[in-house]
């Protein structure tokens, strides 16, 4: 049979996982046999940049960076995404336009010394390549050392073997998705440990204007997950989001109601501000952008001197 679908993916475990629940749910909802789609592996520059943090390598548009020029040259027809690692700023003629159910946003912490972070000696160290989870980790346990850790999950859970860390933090959904969710020792509470925006979700990457695929995608999109992101994203973009910058968001869409929190912290994790916003879920990007700029105002433009 002809392949109908071509999708665009990176090669780690978690990516596959994700480019073929897209798969499944595309043949569920169109009654259509695996043998119509094609799954084209994509190697990145930021698969291939290990040494360093990505806030030193370029950013987040080093996952995506191959695997879009893929999709605007037409060798694949969509691109699979952890809605996480898109930058705010998509290339001229690309969009986002479907999400999947979101799986369970929070942080999951999986130890080896210690089943919580309350509970590690003074000194034990910490993986975690995100600047984010970093700051976070320094201000629940400012005596911990905190390491940078690459690498995708199993690369990074190999470490932990290996004894480079005490424990590390890692994306709830993503150990679900893998089937190795028995591995977390303590989950993060939302209000304790706020997620990325756009943390647990999947998201699909399309030409505008293409139709056909829009016609197929129109039948998987979660529209729920999609406004939750649109307050997610707004808010990272009205603050320059980066991998330099460590910001935490995260809408709950119940009744057609908004809510959202966010919060802007230093990379020490000394100082940090926060926002709660609520509203009507058809606002959700306006939202967003409110929220970002009340946070700002509360840390003020000298909050970002010397480290963003």
């Amino acid at each position: 049979m002809q392949t109908t679908l071509k999708i665009g993916t990176r090669g780690s475990p978690l990516a596959l996982a994700q480019a073929h629940e897209t798969q499944t749910r595309l043949m569920a909802a169109h009654g259509m046999p695996a043998a119509a789609f094609e799954v084209v592996v994509i190697s990145t520059s930021g698969d291939r940049i290990q040494d360093r943090p990505l806030s030193e390598a370029g950013g987040k548009g080093l996952f995506t960076k191959e695997i879009e020029e893929a999709l605007l040259d037409g060798r694949i027809d969509i691109a699979v995404h952890s809605s996480k690692d898109m930058p705010t700023q998509l290339p001229d003629g690309l969009e986002l336009s479907a999400f999947l159910p979101r799986e369970d946003a929070r942080d999951a912490f999986v130890g080896r010394a210690a089943r919580t972070i309350a509970e590690l000696p003074k000194g034990a160290k910490v993986g975690s390549s995100s600047l984010r989870r970093q700051a976070l980790i320094r201000r629940m346990r400012p005596d911990l050392d905190v390491v940078m850790f690459r690498g995708n999950v199993q690369t990074r859970l190999r470490k932990l073997d290996e004894g480079v860390a005490a424990g590390t933090i890692l994306a709830c959904a993503g150990l679900k998705r893998l089937g190795l969710d028995h591995l977390i020792t303590d989950l993060m509470p939302l209000d304790i440990f706020p997620p990325a925006p756009g943390q647990g979700a999947i998201g699909i990457e399309t030409r505008i204007g293409d139709r056909r695929v829009e016609k197929m995608l129109v039948a998987i999109h979660d529209v729920a997950t999609g406004q939750a992101l649109a307050c997610e994203r707004a808010f990272l973009a009205a603050l320059d989001g980066s991998c330099r910058t460590p910001i935490a968001g995260h809408a709950v869409i119940e009744g057609g109601k908004l809510s959202f929190a966010g919060l802007l912290i230093s990379p020490d994790g000394t100082q940090s501000h926060t926002v709660a916003l609520h509203g009507p879920a058809q606002d959700a990007a306006r939202i967003g952008d409110e929220a970002a700029r009340t946070v700002r105002t509360k840390a003020g433009e000298k909050f970002f001197d010397g480290w963003a």
